[in-house]
């Protein structure tokens, strides 16, 4: 189940249900299965709070995932996914501009971002982030075909 809830912000995600068609497939092609997906929309300063509060860092960021995909599996017993996935819309639109990206785009990328580290991708290292940025282009290539239906 992938669900949306905002925290201090009036942000509304668009075409959900398209959204959750997206990331099931993209957990699907890595063989994973979705257990529970939130995704919490805020503003930067609730995320930096969080940032503070369970990580002791003191700046903003974009997206915050706390990962509960352990406990899915223990539950279940199938190779899955569950997490709170903190976005800060604030970040996204800046970020957005200075990537001279589309708002949407970039919120989608965020978004896939998110899944993309619970089902093994990591951007510690200069590698690590090309190809997790990889895999984002080609997630979003994949929601611009599912969208037009092509």
């Amino acid at each position: 189940m992938i669900r949306y809830f905002k925290e201090d912000t009036s942000f509304s995600l668009k075409d959900k249900r398209l959204i959750n068609k997206w990331l099931q497939e993209i957990s699907r092609q890595r063989g994973y299965k979705i257990g529970e997906l939130n995704y919490i929309f805020c503003s930067d300063p609730y995320l930096l709070a969080i940032n503070k509060q369970f990580l002791d860092h003191d700046y903003e960021t974009d997206i915050i995932t706390f990962d509960n995909s352990d406990d899915y599996e223990l539950e279940t017993g199938h190779k899955g996914v569950s997490a709170d996935i903190y976005i800060s819309v604030d970040t996204v639109r800046v970020n957005a501009k200075a990537y001279g990206e589309g708002f949407d785009r970039e919120m989608h990328r965020v978004i896939v971002h998110g899944l993309l580290h619970l089902i093994g991708y990591d951007d510690v290292t200069e590698w690590k982030q090309r190809r997790m940025r990889a895999a984002e282009n080609r997630a979003l290539k994949l929601l611009d075909t599912m969208r037009t239906g092509e």
